[in-house]
């Protein structure tokens, strides 16, 4: 089952959170939110949300 973990405001940084996920080993895949604001969302496996959240915030917030 995947799950929405967060929503990139540009194809660009969704991109680059997707890049960074899989070099840490995460099963990673986006979807378009909005075709007209080009938000995306990022699903990851429900199994590994925590894990993925943890080195999300040390992507985002470095």
């Amino acid at each position: 089952m995947w799950t929405v973990m967060y929503i990139a405001p540009t194809a660009k940084f969704a991109e680059m959170i997707v890049t960074k996920l899989t070099e840490e080993g995460f099963l990673v895949q986006t979807r378009p939110v909005n075709l007209s604001k080009q938000q995306f969302e990022i699903l990851v496996p429900s199994g590994e949300l925590e894990e993925v959240q943890e080195v999300l915030n040390s992507i985002l917030h470095p």
